[in-house]
């Protein structure tokens, strides 16, 4: 399940370290298992610390950006996710161990780190320039792929003769070896300059493609030889009416580079003021500030 897990949120933040007394957690033949046993035991361990760090984390984002990160917000978010797996939700949501609480949970933490990336991100005019010479808008192509070069020319003879999306759909449904598009007459999801899934030689030649043109030569790939229609592009147009999506990519890619992130998240640790109680965990958020940052005592 892509982006469910986002900074080192993960199933583990519903457990609780604060607890440190005599309540019992289990009871067996051989004795009790008590909260301070159970939290000894766990502080010592690297998942136990990771959820130090989360708890930790999820506190001070909270204060500091708490109010940019509405329920509104995180519900928009959480139907997103049971729109895209429709009646398996609730069974997606069970095998990767998360309640319909708990995941609202997760998605709150990634939105208050996406705030607090945005606030540490300086977006200069040369960075949406650079993002701009990458920019695509998102198209809707259609494919027909084929084993043979001259299986591929022979499509392409018979869509010169009739260049319609009809036409390109029907042939799809006939000769694509596509099983998973072509009952679709080849359609494939919409896609910009972002998407990683598909291979660059098919991107860069359907993002060449007007609206209702295809490809007259085939495009080669590790999977075969396409012939690429355009459903739908809009076109690049100008770069001032992409600023905001410009912006969107940049954070995105920022969001992905973990020596960036690594920095954010020092810096937000940094001015949390941060005081480790448990001397066997001061050096819990380590990777992140020096041990002089975050002090310690008993």
């Amino acid at each position: 399940m892509k982006k469910w897990f986002v900074a080192a949120a993960s199933v583990l933040m519903t457990l609780s370290l604060a607890a440190c007394g005599s309540k019992t957690v289990a009871t067996t033949s051989g004795g009790k298992v008590t909260e301070s046993e159970y939290y000894s035991s766990l502080k010592k361990t690297s998942s136990g610390k990771q959820v130090l760090q989360e708890m930790i984390l999820n506190k001070i984002l909270d204060k500091e950006y708490g109010d940019k990160v509405t329920d509104k917000k995180v519900d928009a978010e959480y139907n997103k996710y049971k729109k895209q797996y429709g009646s398996s939700f609730s069974t997606v949501l069970a095998q990767n161990n998360y309640t319909k609480s708990s995941f609202k949970k997760n998605i709150r933490s990634s939105l208050l780190l996406h705030e607090a990336l945005v606030a540490n991100t300086k977006i200069t005019d040369k960075m949406l320039e650079a993002q701009w010479k990458e920019y695509e808008p998102k198209i809707t192509v259609a494919h027909i792929l084929v084993a043979k070069k001259s299986d591929a020319e022979a499509i392409i003879n018979e869509l010169k003769k009739d260049g319609s999306y009809k036409n390109f759909a029907k042939l799809a449904k006939e000769k694509s070896t596509d099983t998973g598009t072509k009952s679709n007459g080849g359609k494939l999801s919409a896609f910009d300059n972002t998407d990683t899934s598909l291979d660059s030689t098919f991107k860069k030649a359907a993002f060449k493609l007007k609206q209702g043109t295809f490809t007259t030569e085939p495009v080669k790939t590790s999977y075969g030889y396409h012939i690429i229609y355009s459903v739908k592009n809009p076109g690049k147009g100008k770069m001032s009416d992409h600023k905001k999506e410009l912006k969107d990519q940049i954070i995105n890619a920022k969001a992905s580079d973990s020596s960036y992130m690594q920095k954010i998240l020092s810096k937000e640790f940094k001015h949390g003021n941060v005081s480790i109680k448990d001397n066997d965990l001061k050096d819990v958020l380590s990777d992140y500030v020096s041990s002089s940052s975050s002090s310690s005592s008993k």
